[in-house]
């Protein structure tokens, strides 16, 4: 019998040090993304919003920044440790209307029509039983009230191929993890909207949009923060033999620095924005 792939470790400790070491970094990186999900969210004063899988923090924060004081924003993610940065993002930006704590996409500790909207930023694709995670998102929405998720779209873009790309060009028989694989599932159109649909929503609204993805700095800081931060490819990169260390990170520092102009690293990222309604 053949074992089961390890699930992503998302309270790895390199990865909150990353989040911690990296945070203005990631942040500005992220931030078109977030935006995305925001304005796609359509929120309005005084909801009650749930962020799924929100790690430390986004879009939660946003959101609960658009709110201006009005409704309540609750944030939870199945790993501990990004929590606590996000309730310090929180009180850094003086939010009242927040909260955050461990939970299950899968049995979500809310009682049904709880919410206004729900909202999962680069979460849905690790949902390990995607119909039960959906159907709980559906119960504690009100009736009337909206998802809005943001997915990965294909590998193939920019931010992949110069990081993963390189490194299995440069080592034969290796391969992508399956749990990585999975980042990918919704760069296929319709999927993701399909899904939804059998889960009961109503009015899916789906589009693919190529966004900013800026990183400022240099390719050496964000092959680091790469490594460090992106869990799913853990087992990958961890297969890289010692003697040829030096020789992979060469080899994808060059192929990072193509999108580097001295100051930040331009790259593009193509996500799976989609709404609907319950």
């Amino acid at each position: 019998m053949s074992e089961k792939p390890a699930k992503p470790d998302w309270n790895h400790f390199g990865r909150t040090q990353a989040s911690r070491q990296w945070r203005t970094q990631s942040g500005a990186m992220g931030r078109s993304a977030t935006q995305a999900i925001v304005d796609a969210a359509q929120v309005t004063p005084g909801l009650r919003v749930l962020d799924v899988a929100c790690g430390s923090g986004e879009p939660a924060i946003s959101l609960a920044s658009q709110l201006r004081g009005s409704g309540e924003v609750t944030g939870i993610d199945i790993a501990d440790a990004p929590l606590r940065i996000a309730e310090e993002r929180a009180s850094e930006r003086g939010l009242s209307n927040t909260r955050f704590q461990q939970g299950d996409a899968h049995k979500l500790p809310f009682p049904d029509g709880s919410f206004d909207l729900i909202t999962s930023r680069l979460g849905v694709m690790f949902f390990a039983d995607l119909p039960r995670a959906l159907a709980e998102m559906h119960r504690v929405l009100k009736p009337g009230g909206r998802v809005t998720l943001l997915a990965w779209g294909p590998m193939k873009q920019p931010y992949f191929e110069t990081t993963i790309g390189t490194l299995l060009s440069r080592l034969p028989g290796a391969q992508t993890p399956e749990a990585a694989q999975t980042m990918f599932a919704f760069g296929e159109p319709e999927l993701l909207a399909g899904k939804l649909l059998a889960a009961g929503f109503r009015s899916v609204q789906e589009k693919f949009d190529t966004l900013p993805w800026t990183w400022p700095g240099t390719p050496e800081d964000f092959w680091e923060y790469f490594q460090e931060a992106a869990v799913p490819f853990a087992p990958l990169l961890k297969t890289i033999p010692a003697g040829r260390r030096n020789e992979i990170d060469a080899a994808v520092i060059t192929a990072i620095g193509k999108f580097y102009d001295g100051n930040e690293i331009r790259f593009t990222a193509t996500f799976n924005i989609t709404s609907a309604m319950k």
